[in-house]
């Protein structure tokens, strides 16, 4: 990998799944799931958006079918270059680490959608620096549709995983499959949030917090927060002014 990046612990899962990635149940909700960010945005055809941790591309074609203009960015190589192939017209896709975004006030919005990126940094303060750079991404008054993993849920849950409870981290060992269906062992490691800490980190980087719902993927709506659903979404905006500090 270049030295540009780095290597992520995320990017050899995506080289091996390919675009068996969307064969996963977890992606099958692509349309719903765009429905809600669309109404609680209030996003509309000709909007810019920025699809931070894009994967393949699925919520940014839903977006692009619908008129607004969307460029996507991942870490994972293999995942832009299958996004990029076939994307429809509005949908732009680019390499990118989201701990280091350059964007400076150019979006209407961002997604950052299924663990895209946020909620994959194991090392302490990654998950504020990608908040930082949204937060300058965004236009004053733009707002952020946001899903993070419910640490809740997770220590509830989870018996077949760790949770780490001093970094907020849970560590699976699991098995991704390509498309041959050739399996391979991955460690998985996810941060999880209660509402309380997504709404303080936000408010570090000067994006206010509006609403937090209990979703499942799939199955987003505006169900107050809970222990019983495995992600919570966020909808926030930004100040007219910018966050200082923003790299």
């Amino acid at each position: 990998m270049s030295d540009q990046f780095g290597e992520h612990w995320f990017e050899p899962i995506a080289d091996h799944m390919g675009s068996a990635y969307l064969r996963y149940s977890f992606t099958k909700g692509t349309v719903n799931e765009v429905d809600v960010i669309v109404r609680l945005l209030g996003l509309t055809a000709g909007m810019r958006v920025l699809d931070v941790g894009c994967g393949p591309g699925r919520h940014a074609y839903e977006l692009a079918r619908r008129g607004i203009h969307v460029h996507g960015i991942d870490i994972s190589e293999s995942f832009i270059a299958l996004a990029r192939d076939g994307a429809p017209e509005g949908a732009t896709f680019e390499r990118c680490d989201a701990r280091n975004m350059k964007f400076d006030s150019e979006f209407d919005a961002v997604i950052c959608l299924c663990q895209g990126a946020f909620g994959l940094m194991t090392a302490g303060g990654h998950d504020v620096d990608v908040l930082r750079g949204i937060a300058r991404a965004l236009r004053p008054g733009g707002g952020l549709a946001l899903s993070a993993f419910n640490a809740y849920f997770a220590v509830k849950y989870f018996e077949a995983a760790q949770f780490n409870a001093d970094l907020g981290v849970c560590h699976e060992i699991t098995e991704v499959r390509n498309e041959a269906g050739e399996p391979l062992t991955v460690d998985l490691w996810t941060g999880c949030y209660t509402p309380r800490e997504l709404r303080l980190m936000l408010e570090k980087v000067q994006l206010n917090v509006r609403d937090i719902f209990s979703v499942e993927p799939g199955s987003y709506g505006e169900n107050q927060p809970s222990l019983e659903t495995p992600e919570y979404l966020v909808i926030a905006f930004a100040s007219p002014f910018q966050p200082e500090g923003a790299c």
